[in-house]
């Protein structure tokens, strides 16, 4: 009884994580497809701590505005107040396990921060900088 449990345990914390590294693997080959690649994760870092100015506000904004610089605590959307879970795979599993959702933000997240849409290149790079946090 004990190993059953034990085996049924280490499958339910290894299911996240391989749909975690099963989506960013999907789509970097989709961006692949778009002459992107191959990614780096020190790019990926350097974008995700960029700095960009608002074109209306005047603002400066990069990600860990919402995000914090520690990704395995949880941040704080700036507008709404709403709590953003962590991002870092290690302290949340479900972050970077579902192709819809990473596109999804992408597309949100991008055009608010950098004032325009990630390029398959950028997408790649911060996935990767995010997979192994």
């Amino acid at each position: 009884m004990k190993r059953k449990l034990i085996f049924v345990t280490a499958i339910m914390v290894a299911i996240p994580l391989y749909a975690q590294a099963d989506a960013v693997s999907e789509l970097q080959a989709k961006y692949q497809t778009q002459s992107a690649g191959p990614f780096s994760a020190k790019a990926g870092e350097a974008l995700w701590n960029k700095k960009f100015i608002d074109a209306r506000s005047g603002k400066e904004r990069n990600c860990t505005v919402c995000h914090t610089t520690d990704l395995t605590k949880a941040g704080k959307h700036v507008r709404t107040g709403k709590v953003i879970e962590p991002l870092a795979p290690s302290a949340n599993p479900k972050r970077l396990a579902n192709v819809e959702k990473i596109e999804k933000w992408f597309v949100r997240n991008c055009k608010w921060t950098l004032g325009r849409a990630c390029s398959a290149q950028e997408k790649g790079d911060v996935l990767a900088f995010l997979k192994n946090l």
